[in-house]
């Protein structure tokens, strides 16, 4: 509640100063400097970008926020059930006794049943521990090395066990282009550094588009260019950042799998990425509860 509270009052204090800015500028105009109306129209340009960098990064947390609420009803209703289940076994025993009218072997058996009952009433609850510690342990080995400004392009979520990176298209490409930025390699190389901390995974990386048809030379629809974009980021991984080929594997979803609504700018740009997906095995997700990350040189 209180991250929710400074993140909405900080777009709040933009918008009161920027009218203000504006027509101090607008009312000076005639008596100052076109270098100091520059300067004012730069400040009023970047408080723009940063109003909107903040509403991006609250609906990320809110989407978040919502899969880890879904994910801990579940277990949540789980133990609810087993709970209910106990309270009928511990009155079935107490009418048995009331009555006396059942023999030793039926108690022993109903009081057996309890026990059960409580074990794996246990075991869910040491399952949603172990959850939550994986989730928290993944997440933090992921972002452990990205600065603040390269987390407003890279979003990062766990959801039942499998690790979701996803890379802003603007962070990784010029628009309708799929060849990699220079300025995305210190990223990709800290992503990379994470990869190769657990060797034995499985990577996918898979292109996404928004709904905005392409016309280029040798690009034929958003099909080829979210596939080329993704073969760009795994060639990029294997040659430059020497992650085994055999554990990666490129594909595009085009269009067809949007996270916002197309009808607004903001949505195209949410839609528009190349998620990094990372699939432990199932013992190696175990694995991880019980220890560390491998330590690596993250200042690289």
């Amino acid at each position: 509640m209180d991250h929710a509270l400074l993140t909405n009052s900080i777009p709040m204090k933009i918008r009161i100063w920027l009218p203000v800015i504006l027509l101090a500028a607008v009312a000076t105009q005639g008596c100052v400097s076109n270098k100091r109306y520059t300067a004012l129209q730069t400040d009023y340009n970047r408080l723009q970008d940063t109003n909107r960098n903040l509403m991006q990064s609250y609906q990320v947390t809110q989407q978040e926020l919502a899969g880890s609420r879904q994910h801990v009803q579940s277990l949540e209703d789980a133990i609810a059930a087993a709970k209910a289940n106990a309270v009928g076994l511990q009155d079935a025993l107490n009418k048995c006794l009331a009555g006396n009218n059942q023999g030793n072997v039926n108690i022993s058996k109903l009081a057996d049943q309890i026990t059960a009952s409580d074990k794996y009433i246990q075991h869910l609850v040491d399952l949603k521990n172990k959850s939550d510690s994986l989730n928290q342990i993944l997440t933090a080995n992921l972002t452990r090395s990205l600065t603040p400004d390269e987390t407003k392009d890279v979003n990062v979520k766990v959801l039942k066990g499998v690790v979701y990176i996803s890379l802003s298209d603007n962070m990784l490409y010029q628009s309708g282009n799929y060849q990699i930025s220079p300025t995305a390699g210190s990223t990709l190389a800290k992503i990379a550094k994470i990869i190769n901390d657990y060797n034995t995974y499985d990577v996918l990386i898979e292109g996404n588009t928004d709904n905005v048809p392409i016309s280029q030379q040798n690009i034929r629809n958003n099909w080829d260019l979210s596939c080329l974009r993704a073969s760009s980021v795994v060639q990029a991984l294997q040659n430059t950042y020497s992650v085994d080929p055999k554990r990666l594997t490129a594909g595009g979803r085009g269009e067809y799998n949007p996270i916002a609504d197309n009808s607004s700018d903001f949505g195209k740009s949410q839609n528009r990425r190349t998620e990094i997906i990372i699939t432990p095995k199932l013992d190696q997700f175990m694995a991880l509860i019980g220890k560390d990350a491998p330590t690596s040189n993250t200042n690289n």
